[in-house]
């Protein structure tokens, strides 16, 4: 269930990033074609995520989430190239693409999480020590 919902929530952030650059985004040298990039990839894998419980696309579906979040962080720090925002503009795109990167995050963490919790720690009731 939490990788429909990482799904959703990848195509999301693609929508949210496809718009953008169809609305002025394309225009920006590095940060147009990254954001056709994001978008492209960010639809394909919540497809191929729907159809199938892949490691590798889950691992996929992660690195376009972070991949988009380190984006968000360096044009607001260093910049990409001469481009540089402020805040959470433009709204509400800004806010509502991080909110859907880091739920993509958590919701491919849970399964990992889970299977952590239940597997069995190694026991150490039998050892002794010998001097």
């Amino acid at each position: 269930m939490t990788r429909y919902a990482a799904a959703v929530l990848l195509a999301a952030s693609g929508y949210i990033h496809a718009d953008l650059y169809l609305h002025g985004y394309r225009a920006i040298p590095l940060v147009g074609p990254a954001f056709l990039l994001q978008a492209s990839g960010s639809f394909a894998i919540a497809l191929l995520l729907l159809l199938g419980n892949v490691f590798l696309l889950r691992l996929a579906a992660a690195g376009l989430a972070a991949g988009a979040l380190v984006g968000f962080a360096l044009s607001r720090t260093v910049g990409i190239g001469t481009f540089i925002e402020r805040g959470l503009d433009p709204a509400p795109q800004a806010l509502l693409s991080l909110l859907a990167e880091v739920g993509v995050l958590v919701l491919l963490a849970i399964p990992l999480v889970a299977k952590l919790i239940r597997t069995p720690q190694p026991s150490t009731a039998g050892a002794s020590s010998t001097s």
